[in-house]
């Protein structure tokens, strides 16, 4: 149970007498009415945004930016038959991934290997130029590897 005090007489029982959602969908605004002097006040509540940091390579931590993976499949899905709607849908798949976790701060191999997980089974060309890129392939022998890989567990 909520405990509001009244703001005119601080009593802190009320009764909600109306609630709706405000324009951007993000708060709730309720209108209150106090048990004891009857006077009614509007009260909002706010889900608390906890923001999630991504601990790079060299240590240092960055807010998480969804839009930074899908810029990254974009790129790696780039004349592939992946719609931007599923770019999208994985790119929050991921981010949904981290906040149920209740991870407040995550490194960013984590994300990349959750990221090649989910491309791995949507496209497997746009898997390997993605994962050319985030493992930094540095010659045509790593490429011939991770396409065995990819060879080996779909047999």
């Amino acid at each position: 149970m909520i405990c509001l005090k009244c703001p005119f007489c601080f009593y802190d029982e009320s009764k909600v007498v109306d609630s709706r959602s405000t324009d951007d969908n993000t708060t709730i605004r309720r209108r209150r009415e106090c048990s004891s002097c009857g006077r009614r006040y509007t009260t909002y509540e706010k889900i608390e945004d906890i923001p999630i940091l991504v601990v790079k390579r060299d240590s240092t931590r960055e807010n998480f930016n969804r839009e930074k993976i899908v810029n990254g499949l974009i790129i790696a899905c780039q004349k592939r038959p992946i719609s931007r709607k599923q770019i999208e849908e994985l790119a929050e798949d991921i981010e949904k991934n981290i906040s149920n976790n209740m991870l407040t701060e995550v490194e960013s191999s984590v994300i990349g290997e959750m990221v090649m997980d989910r491309l791995k089974n949507l496209d497997e060309v746009s898997y390997v130029r993605f994962a050319s890129v985030y493992r930094e392939f540095k010659d045509i022998t790593t490429f011939i590897e991770e396409i065995n890989v990819l060879r080996t567990n779909n047999k």
